[in-house]
């Protein structure tokens, strides 16, 4: 191409256009300096094409006469000078210029921002097609305006989004602007599903922004739903709390968004934790598990094969079915660009926030010109000690390592009561009776695991809820041996993992007056018993009680429990609960009564509260209700004031919230100054979805078992409109070092994995080095260890459209000229090479069924990842990038990644049904059959044409009941083939359906990694 544009400049070559009628004549004329035979003439018909001069089976004539020769010449030189035939050479020469063929080199980040204009396709649909309704004038920025654009569109074309930005970046404001969109648009109105903690907040916004919507707590959505009427958009709030799909409320409200063709709004923060079942669990709210999706999880089908997969799986390859089998961070980056839009807090202050000049800090700035800063966070300990020789330390007789076998010794009956159902009782339980044994069964041992992690985590929390729960675990075991003893029902405990989970419910399930979430009635009232303070400490004591709390959970609060007979289980029963009940008696006896003016941790809390930050507002989070509880009562006896503890219990923790964080939460006006509140002691009932930036100081009193949890917390205070420079995150920890945590939860993981119990998918037991260091950094108050965006990724379509987006404010006119730019260009840039990261090329091209598909190949053109956000990575650099000579091995690393790309593409049509059907196994055994004669004259295209057929349309009917009679018969494998090539042939097959004339895959451009050298940073 470069000789041929040089060739035009030199005017050695012209091109011209024959405008005056279509002319399809081939005509060569050639000249020599031969006075016999001057002129020779080609005609026939060969096209000016390597092919049609080449390879295709052409026809021409020569023309040697010297007079045919001259009317040849004669009849070219007519049209040659015709009016209506145009120079185009000084044209061809711009064309070529501007071609992947140039002379001169493409800087290598406009080829980094052409593959991110085509990745944010969707971003920028987004951006264009919606606005913001006049209702929030300009109280949203920049970021949350692109982010509710783009949620809409993903919202309008696949009726769901996930708004996953990480806490404090405003997901409650942007969702209220993405159903106000809806609203104005489509005339929807919304149905809100939020926690309880949360309702009044969201009725507020509603309020507000003149959304027409109702508020219902998810609590009662099991009970509210069935009989709600249609709201086309459901908004749920703290989605990744719907991560059971067994449970009553998570059914009700799938089946209501089914049922009513709702389009869904998620929120949430974490939308996944160590699973991405948790994802795929608030997925499926509004995906049906074996829905089309039009991609497919191509990491695993690759190392399974697509057969082996259906064979194995018995799911449609496009389906989140066929994405829950997947473990591959890949496969769900390319669901989710589908579906979730989150950004992180370092995104947002790289791409959206201004840097003070005076100071270095970054801002967003209010619509009335205040400026918001971005704080930094402060980690700091609280250490507080722990004397193992001493003998009155009540923290060192908890740590003790009788303690600690006590509790890892647990049998934990209750908790495992399918274990001990009994295989042939004396009267056969009754279909009901059968119906909760074997849901019993299939709990198996979840809940032993979730049980002992909580005592222990207690144990870290505080002695007084420590010592809490094994007096309710003694007379709970008691109640259920009075009940055996006396031939009486056994009142079963929750089965519900989710409610012993500290980090989903803080109270004890042990406990008589557990509240709403266990014991609502129908009418979402509590009907618990009151909760009782008083201690036991013997055995008499505990039976005692246990036979007057049995007596008002089978009368009184009968409808509470699930029941069953006693003989339905083996005796062994009895046996452990009262071996565990005596195992904790002794536990009680060795600690003794909790003595809060002893108490080292309570000492240290009260001089941060009243010698270290005497005035200030700050905030105490615990996981456990009945700490908050103890630690408000201990306070408060010790002369703290304007105070309050908040739990998941509370009917009005917004309120709290409000009063602790009046400015904002624009509620100073409605706040008297004596009510106001300095300390605020909470459950992480209010780690979610609250405004508490008025306080820039959080107190950690226990440790979660996920430092994620604490990240959390920060973003509590940590939000916009914080005024504060710095966020002060105090944590409680020994002040001989973290040792002895790691050491007892190595103790619990042993223990957890001898007994094969299952955990909560966030507990983290410091087992490896990465989890170890965390908790060392924490203790040393290494800065960035709260700061939380490490290990959180931004969506691909956001990350894409800011790269896009910066590149067009900086040049303005790249706005035109980046779409602009021809397919197959190309540049090269120094690249740092690694193991998993080589030198090579990076490819984006667009196949043939117009799928957007991306390929790094490495020097030797191995494929090294198809990921879009790890290619996108890798070609990240800066206008200043200098762009390399082309590598000579180039465009021959671009072919072999697109015959790669092409090879593993496969047509949305290409479901082959169930393995069963004539489709699966003749497809199955022709690729099989095409395996084993590769290379060999049985090889042919007609056989590669007729298997690829097979996978991308469906049968005609006439060919399933031939295949089917044939595969009953035993036909081999040749003669399948035979066969199957004869039905294509007469066109009996397929039913083939082609959407207009076929496309070639087009390269959009490619990006060459080099050895050569880096520039100096």
């Amino acid at each position: 191409m470069r000789r041929l544009a040089g060739q035009l400049k030199a005017g050695k070559l012209v091109v011209k256009l024959y405008l005056r009628h279509p002319l399809h004549a081939k005509l060569y004329l050639l000249y020599r300096g031969d006075p016999i035979n001057p002129i020779i003439g080609f005609l026939g018909s060969s096209n000016l094409t390597l092919s049609g001069l080449s390879s295709q089976g052409e026809l021409n004539l020569d023309v040697l006469d010297h007079d045919a020769a001259n009317k040849l010449v004669r009849w070219f030189e007519e049209r040659w000078k015709d009016h209506w035939c145009v120079d185009i050479t000084e044209e061809l020469i711009q064309v070529i210029g501007e071609s992947w063929a140039r002379e001169e080199v493409l800087p290598p980040y406009q080829i980094y921002v052409k593959m991110a204009y085509h990745l944010a396709q969707e971003a920028r649909a987004g951006l264009s097609e919606f606005r913001i309704p006049a209702e929030f004038g300009r109280r949203l920025f920049a970021y949350q305006v692109a982010a509710v654009k783009i949620a809409a569109h993903h919202l309008n074309k696949r009726g769901g989004v996930l708004i996953g930005d990480v806490v404090g970046l405003g997901k409650t404001l942007m969702a209220t602007a993405l159903a106000k969109i809806f609203q104005d648009d489509s005339f929807t109105e919304t149905l809100i599903l939020c926690p309880k903690n949360l309702v009044k907040m969201w009725e507020e916004y509603v309020a507000q922004y003149r959304l027409l919507a109702k508020v219902v707590s998810i609590t009662q959505a099991g009970r509210e739903l069935p009989e709600l009427r249609r709201y086309r958009v459901v908004l749920i709030d703290e989605s990744q709390n719907l991560r059971n799909r067994e449970g009553k409320r998570y059914r009700a409200i799938q089946e209501y968004i089914q049922e009513n063709e709702s389009k869904c709004i998620l929120l949430s923060a974490t939308p996944y934790n160590k699973t991405y079942l948790d994802l795929s669990s608030q997925l499926r709210l509004f995906i049906p598990e074996d829905e089309e999706l039009g991609i497919r999880p191509e990491k695993l089908i690759r190392e399974l094969g697509e057969t082996e997969f259906i064979r194995r799986h018995q799911c449609p390859v496009r389906s989140l079915a066929a994405f829950e089998k997947s473990t591959n961070a890949d496969d769900w980056r390319e669901l989710m660009r589908l579906y979730m839009v989150r950004r992180t807090r370092s995104f947002i202050q790289e791409n959206y926030a201004a840097t003070d000049p005076a100071t270095g800090r970054r801002f967003l700035t209010f619509e009335n010109g205040e400026r918001s800063y971005f704080p930094e966070r402060i980690p700091r300990t609280v250490k507080f000690r722990i004397d193992e020789r001493d003998p009155g330390d009540q923290y060192a007789r908890l740590y003790a390592p009788d303690v600690v076998a006590a509790i890892n010794g647990l049998n934990l009956p209750r908790y495992g009561l399918g274990n001990y159902v009994a295989a042939t009782p004396h009267k056969a339980p009754t279909p009901a009776e059968a119906k909760q044994l074997q849901d019993l069964s299939r709990a198996g041992k979840r809940l032993m695991g979730f049980c002992r992690t909580n005592l222990f985590k207690r144990l870290e929390s505080s002695g007084e809820a420590f010592q809490q729960s094994i007096e309710r675990h003694i007379l709970r075991n008691d109640i259920f041996l009075h009940a055996i003893g006396n031939g009486l029902p056994l009142p079963l405990g929750t089965q519900d993992s989710g409610l012993l989970d500290a980090g989903n419910y803080d109270e004890d399930v042990d406990d008589e007056a557990a509240g709403a979430e266990l014991f609502e009635n129908d009418n979402g009232e509590k009907n618990g018993p009151p909760r009782r303070t008083v201690k036991l400490r013997n055995a008499a004591d505990f039976k005692r009680r246990a036979a007057e709390v049995y007596a008002a959970y089978s009368t009184q609060f009968k409808s509470r429990f699930k029941w069953l007979r006693p003989d339905l289980f083996v005796k062994s029963l009895a046996t452990d609960l009262g071996a565990d009940a005596a195992s904790l008696l002794r536990v009680l006896d060795r600690c003794g009564d909790w003595e809060p003016k002893n108490d080292a941790k309570l000492d240290a809390l009260h001089k941060l509260l009243t010698k270290d930050h005497p005035t200030e507002k700050i905030i105490v989070f615990t996981q456990f209700a009945d700490t908050v509880r103890y630690l408000a009562k201990q306070l408060r006896d010790r002369g703290v004031q304007r105070m309050a503890g908040v739990t998941g219990d509370d009917e009005d923790p917004t309120g709290y919230a409000w009063r602790f964080s009046p400015l904002s939460n624009n509620k100073r006006e409605q706040v008297a100054a004596d009510a106001e509140l300095r300390v605020l002691l909470a459950t992480d009932v209010l780690s979610e979805g609250q405004n508490l930036q008025d306080s820039a100081i959080i107190v950690n009193f226990d440790l979660p078992w996920a430092i994620i949890r604490l990240v959390q917390r920060a973003g509590r205070v940590d939000r916009i409109g914080q005024k504060s420079e710095r966020i002060l995150c105090y944590s409680f920890l020994p002040a001989d070092g973290v040792e002895n945590l790691i050491r007892l939860r190595a103790r619990v993981r042993q223990r957890l994995h001898e007994n094969a119990e299952v955990v909560g998918t966030d507990e983290a037991f410091f087992e490896d080095e990465c989890e170890r260091q965390k908790l060392l950094d924490l203790y040393n108050e290494k800065a960035g260890i709260l700061d939380g965006d490490a290990e959180t990724e931004v969506d691909l379509a956001s990350y894409a459209y800011q790269i896009w987006k910066n590149a067009i404010d900086r040049f303005p006119e790249w706005q035109k000229t980046i779409p602009a730019l021809p397919p197959v260009v190309f540049s090269t840039r120094a690249h740092a090479a690694t193991e998993k990261k080589p030198h090579g090329a990076l490819v984006y091209m667009r196949t043939a069924q117009g799928n957007d598909a991306l390929a790094w190949v490495d020097k030797d053109g191995n494929n090294v990842t198809e990921s879009q956000f790890e290619i996108l990575r890798a070609a990240e650099c800066g206008p200043e990038t200098t762009a390399l000579p082309r590598q000579a091995s180039h465009h021959e690393l671009v072919r072999k990644a697109v015959d790669f790309i092409v090879a593993e593409e496969k047509s949305v049509g290409g479901q082959l049904g169930r393995p069963s059907g004539a489709r699966f196994r003749t497809y199955e055994r022709l690729k099989r059959y095409a395996d084993l004669v590769k290379g060999t004259l049985f090889d042919t295209a007609q056989l590669a044409k007729a298997i690829e057929e097979i996978y991308r349309f469906p049968l005609r009917q006439s060919a399933t009941d031939t295949l089917n009679r044939q595969l009953r018969a035993g036909i081999t494998d040749e003669k399948l083939a035979e066969l199957v090539m004869a039905l294509r042939d007469e066109d009996r097959l397929c039913l083939v359906e082609e959407d207009g004339q076929s496309s070639e895959p087009q390269i959009i451009c490619s990006l060459g990694l080099s050895p050569g050298e880096l520039p100096k940073s």
